[in-house]
């Protein structure tokens, strides 16, 4: 019992040791920009789920409406993750290389994506706070109220709004090019570009 005990206190001990040390190694990405890109994952998911599911209910009705928030919190939580998460990715280091290297245009069109990627990212919960604060309705996030960014304006609300519509149907092709792009390196090319963003193993 005490040495399972201790061998979960060292793993954790190590894990913790590991999110502490932003620093990238040859093989993985550093452990905290690992967890953030597969939390974010995850929160996108549930971003854009939660905005589909909300079609299924009548307006005005509290479930749709309970949509609608659960999608603009976990939009803003976005915005956080993923400013955390630029700051880890600055300060990691040199990326691990992926080995076989892969082409240039290859590098170039990942390149292209993960800049589209960050500033989707950034761009949609900022647009989504600035619709709520233009419309003149309250910004709730997990029991707070946030301040607006901006002075009531419906017309300006509705412009944005649908921009941000528009940037939504167009992120799902982006986030779909990324998953396939990833799935192809794994999959058909057999190089290390999907295991970079593993969990490295802290104990045989």
């Amino acid at each position: 019992m005490y040495t399972h005990t201790h061998k979960w206190l060292l793993t954790l001990m190590r894990l913790l040791g590991g999110i502490m040390n932003f620093k990238n190694t040859d093989t993985h990405y550093n452990t905290l920009s690992v967890a953030l890109h597969w939390l974010m994952f995850i929160l996108i998911v549930t971003v854009y789920g939660s905005i589909e599911l909300r079609e299924l209910f009548d307006k005005g009705t509290e479930t749709r409406d309970a949509f609608k928030m659960w999608h603009f919190m976990l939009g803003l939580s976005v915005l956080a993750l993923v400013s955390v998460r630029l700051v880890a990715r600055l300060v990691g280091g040199a990326a691990p290389a992926i080995q076989p290297e892969p082409a240039k245009w290859q590098n170039k069109l990942a390149t292209f994506v993960h800049i589209a990627l960050y500033v989707f990212m950034f761009a949609m919960p900022i647009a989504g706070w600035l619709i709520l604060s233009l419309a003149g309705k309250p910004i709730p996030f997990f029991g707070l109220e946030l301040p607006a960014l901006a002075a009531q304006n419906f017309e300006l609300a509705k412009s944005i709004k649908e921009i941000h519509e528009t940037a939504g149907e167009v992120g799902y092709y982006v986030i779909g090019l990324h998953a396939a792009a990833a799935l192809f390196h794994h999959y058909v090319l057999a190089d290390n570009t999907v295991s970079r963003m593993r969990f490295p193993k802290y104990y045989k």
